[in-house]
């Protein structure tokens, strides 16, 4: 279906209140279960799980908290993680399910609590392209940008609306040189479509030098997707600022997937994205939707319609037509615009609701390329001043040195992942409705582009942690790194998973991916696995070094054993060898070790010990607990 529209200016009319918001927090409704249904767990984009009771700053560390296991995917994963509890998969019982959509078409639903015995496959899995009938996902060639390799499929995050039990994702298909966009609705038990899906996505606007229609070659599907009061909402943006476009708002009924309204951000101009750096829209309590755009034609403050590097607030629409209500546009927008410091390289956060008394009830966070950070009045946002932003309630120009994320909040704190930037705390004051012009703590750790996206974890006010994914290796498919700090106190590093990195490896980093935390799990998409970490079982791991000597006819050497205890683990371990050549002899001193420890292992030659190279076996076994870990060195001797 095609529908064409025109953009309303904006206006001071309040937004006609609708009953029944759905705003995919981290409860399903009437159960009280955990889930992270929509992108940075809800529609404030707070990033904030705060029903957390199983994590704690006083047990993630790197001797109780590590990798668990990770499920192999077919692709990129640049969308979030989503995670339901409780769901019953036909024939297979009850799970807790995490789903994961790749850049190769295919949406995942995994057991998010193993991979073992009948979990070690997904619990379904659908694909969305057929080689061999000519559907496949796009290249890089075909944008005409290689800012997402290796290919072009789902790259929005999904959103989940818990009640109907379903998944909402737009897919991007080669279909034998067509070009094609769809929105999918699945169901998140099976993956099977749902309301006769799924449906093309196409739509024409009017603009001031008449209709042009949406691109879906041209237009990127990069910000998570939006569920609001029954609308499904998808953003565009570009690749690579490649052709002329715009960017598109478009809405979809959730239970017919039916397209009701859609709203371009520069009908009579061009550009304008919305990307976000993934974020999706934000939305109110009273749904209204508000995002960033990037580069492009702004005139908004003199009658016209295009709203390029603005913060713009939509009323839930009317009559299948979308209006701006309000908008905030930098004073140098222009400026802006044309040394690409795009303000929407990160999307709005929005503060919950403060108290009556408050100076400004309705406040949001936007900060873009050129690291100033905007809080502004939701219910008054400023338009634009030519002269400076003092019409916005703060303007914190260099609070980041750049922002390619989105902000998160706890506890009046809103942290800030910037770009070749410390991670940042910075409080907010709730009796001035200020934040403050400094951060009250920064991490050791200096991240580098494109910086990260901080989530929350915590149960409560209390056991804040806050999580960020260092993916600054995604050009060389290096490793994301995970990192966790005290959220009161982010110079506090409480673990990340280089401190051991042979076991606690989280894959080759993505752009712009953001780590999922629920009932005591990590999630983190990679290019090749979902990762999962959480809570390590009692055990222990056993080392030897060096891994390789020689010695010596008549004489001895010594190799170090290291026993390390990780999840609490506090049994004795009985050290032993094997594959110890002729003639020669080994002493292992002490022969146990408790809980944690060192050990020598000397093996003795003889005159008469046969020459060359011998792999000795170490193991290290603790019959109470039936654990058994074992090490392997070389020795090599010589006359």
């Amino acid at each position: 279906m095609k529908t064409t529209v025109r953009n309303m200016p904006p206006s001071n009319r309040k937004p006609v209140l609708l009953a029944g918001l759905l705003l995919l927090a981290l409860t399903t409704a009437g159960t009280g279960q955990v889930m992270v249904g929509t992108w940075h767990n809800d529609n404030l984009r707070t990033g904030q799980n705060i029903r957390e009771t199983i994590l704690t700053p006083s047990n993630v560390n790197s001797s109780l908290f590590g990798k668990l296991f990770s499920h192999v995917i077919d692709s990129y994963a640049y969308a979030q993680p989503l995670y339901l509890s409780n769901i019953t998969i036909p024939n297979k019982g009850v799970h807790n399910v995490v789903y994961v959509a790749t850049q190769h078409d295919s949406v995942y639903a995994f057991d998010a609590d193993s991979n073992t015995g009948a979990n070690a496959a997904p619990l379904w899995q659908v694909s969305f392209i057929n080689p061999s009938a000519g559907v496949t996902t796009l290249t890089p060639s075909d944008v005409s940008c290689g800012d997402m390799p290796p290919e072009v499929g789902i790259t929005g995050t999904p959103v989940i609306n818990p009640t109907s039990g379903t998944l909402y994702v737009v897919a991007r298909t080669d279909e034998s040189g067509t070009f094609i966009q769809r929105l999918h609705a699945l169901d998140v038990t099976t993956g099977a479509e749902k309301f006769g899906g799924p449906v093309l996505i196409q739509a024409s606007y009017q603009g001031a030098n008449g209709t042009f229609t949406f691109d879906p070659l041209l237009h990127n599907q990069r910000a998570g997707l939006l569920l609001l009061n029954g609308l499904v909402y998808v953003t565009w943006g570009s690749s690579c600022d490649v052709g002329t476009y715009h960017g598109w708002v478009i809405a979809y009924d959730s239970k017919t997937l039916k397209q009701t309204s859609a709203w371009v951000t520069t009908p009579n101009g061009t550009q304008g994205a919305i990307w976000q750096s993934a974020a999706a829209p934000a939305a109110d309590s009273s749904f209204n939707t508000y995002f960033a755009t990037g580069n492009g034609t702004f005139d908004a403050d003199s009658g016209g319609l295009d709203y390029g590097d603005s913060i713009v607030k939509l009323a839930f629409p009317t009559a299948g037509i979308f209006t701006a209500t309000d908008y905030f546009t930098p004073f140098d927008q222009a400026s802006l615009n044309a040394v690409d410091k795009d303000l929407g390289s990160g999307g709005p956060l929005l503060l919950p609701d403060q108290p009556l008394n408050a100076p400004h009830k309705h406040l949001l966070v936007q900060a873009g390329k050129e690291g100033t950070v905007y809080v502004v009045d939701r219910d008054n946002m400023g338009h634009f001043n030519s002269t400076n932003n003092n019409q916005i309630v703060q303007n914190l120009p260099g609070l980041v040195t750049g922002l390619w994320s989105n902000p998160g909040w706890w506890n009046n704190t809103v942290y800030f992942g910037g770009s070749g930037d410390f991670l940042s705390a910075v409080p907010f004051n709730v009796n001035t409705g200020l934040l403050a012009t400094s951060p009250n703590s920064k991490s050791g750790t200096l991240f580098s582009y494109p910086g990260p996206t901080p989530s929350i974890s915590a149960n409560g006010a209390t056991n804040g942690i806050v999580w960020a994914l260092q993916n600054e290796a995604f050009q060389s498919s290096g490793p994301t790194v995970l990192h966790a700090y005290d959220a009161t106190n982010l110079a506090k590093e409480l673990y990340n998973s280089n401190q051991r990195p042979n076991r606690d490896n989280a894959g080759a980093a993505v752009k712009f991916t953001v780590p999922t935390i629920a009932n005591g799990k990590v999630y983190v998409g990679s290019e090749a696995n979902l990762t999962v970490f959480g809570l390590l079982p009692p055990d222990f791991t056993l080392g030897a070094s060096p891994l390789a000597q020689s010695v010596k006819l008549g004489h001895f050497i010594n190799y170090t054993l290291k026993i390390v205890a990780q999840g609490g683990y506090a049994g004795t371990v009985s050290l032993s060898v094997t594959g110890l050549p002729a003639n020669s002899t080994a002493v292992i001193k002490p022969i146990t070790v408790t809980t944690s420890g060192s050990a020598t292992l000397q093996v003795r030659t003889t005159t008469t010990t046969p020459t060359g190279a011998a792999i000795l076996t170490v193991t290290g076994t603790d019959s109470v607990h039936s654990q058994v870990h074992s090490a392997t060195v070389t020795m090599t001797v010589t006359p």
